[in-house]
């Protein structure tokens, strides 16, 4: 084969690549919602109560932490990262930027969590404001970016949006307090900080460059919430953040801390595959879709598997119906490129 002819084949197996990484994410995301929830209602076999959600935090985060340690070291993608010399000793050290993305990814994973904890509103209002923001950012990003958005991405955005509107819209409960639109408010500022540094310093068709920001940004921001963990753990905080330090000094004298540990590895998974989507050279209107659409059918998946295991309720018909536009989503964001490179092959 030409060199020609190889450069060629390799683009093409790179235009596929994302979607590989967002089938890592779908299969890493099943598994940890699902568990996630069994412990959080008390619905292992095991369990004597139900951990609370800042129990369950501060030791999945610490699993996570080492799993992406492991991750980085084995891979041997730690090499990628910039390095500085202190001394005699010359180290990984992230850039500014991916410090901050790193920093923000570190903010998206504690207001996540903050979220679902606020007394009288809708944890499903909550994911809508949370998921659905996320998708009506990426187009700004790429506008300020100035990145050209193509058809068929507005139209997988458009449909991902809308099964997102059609599953939640059988739920009511859509008040909302100060603090919880504070937190709401800092996620999407979080992702919006997070997608323009990703724009500007990655996002690119050479590989490496988008190695080099994955690890800088992995370095962060495990160890960054990590940090924070312990140091609320550490003080006398009124519920329901108490159950942060419970966790950490608890967490391991009960049956369930293999669950725990999985959980956090799960995580880190999502976080690997999730950041990978992100970091597709195309635009934000295109990866972010692809993402979202893969959390919402890992979603449907782990409440079926709930479900058959521990009769939990099924997926409602609002909910499958979200999930048929999810899946025309995924073509839309499929077919017509796989066709515009056949034409122009």
């Amino acid at each position: 084969m030409t060199t020609e002819g190889r450069s060629e084949a390799h683009r093409a197996a790179s235009a596929w690549t994302i979607w590989a990484f967002a089938f890592g994410y779908f299969a890493c995301y099943a598994p940890y919602s699902a568990l996630t929830k069994a412990l959080t209602r008390g619905l292992l076999p095991s369990m004597e109560r139900p951990l609370a959600g800042f129990e369950l935090l501060g030791p999945s985060v610490l699993a996570g932490t080492v799993g992406m340690v492991l991750f980085l070291w084995l891979s041997g993608w730690w090499r990628s990262a910039s390095r500085r010399r202190f001394g005699s000793v010359e180290l990984p050290v992230p850039r500014r930027a991916t410090l901050l993305s790193g920093l923000c990814t570190a903010g998206i994973i504690g207001t996540t969590t903050m979220a679902y904890t606020f007394e009288g509103v809708s944890i499903v209002f909550v994911m809508l404001l949370m998921r659905g923001g996320v998708l009506v950012i990426a187009p700004i990003v790429d506008a300020l970016s100035g990145r050209t958005t193509r058809w068929y991405s507005w139209a997988g955005l458009l449909l991902s949006l809308g099964a997102l509107l059609v599953a939640f819209a059988e739920r009511g409960g859509y008040d909302i307090t100060l603090l919880c639109a504070l937190d709401i408010a800092l996620y999407l500022g979080c992702y919006f900080l997070r997608f323009r540094f990703m724009s500007a310093k990655a996002k690119s068709r050479d590989p490496e460059v988008n190695k080099r920001y994955f690890v800088e940004e992995q370095m962060v921001a495990s160890p960054a919430l990590l940090l924070v963990l312990l140091v609320l753990g550490a003080m006398p905080l009124p519920a329901p953040f108490d159950a942060i330090g419970a966790g950490f000094a608890h967490i391991w004298s009960t049956p369930v801390w293999p669950e725990t540990i999985l959980v956090g590895l799960l995580s880190q998974g999502t976080g690997i595959f999730g950041t990978l989507v992100f970091l597709d050279a195309r635009e934000n209107t295109y990866s972010v879709p692809v993402n979202r659409s893969s959390s919402i059918l890992a979603g449907v998946v782990a409440s079926y598997s709930l479900h058959l295991l521990f009769g939990a309720n099924p997926p409602s018909t609002h909910q499958l119906l979200g999930a048929a536009l999810v899946i025309g989503a995924i073509l839309m964001l499929t077919v017509p490129p796989a066709l515009a490179k056949g034409r122009a092959g």
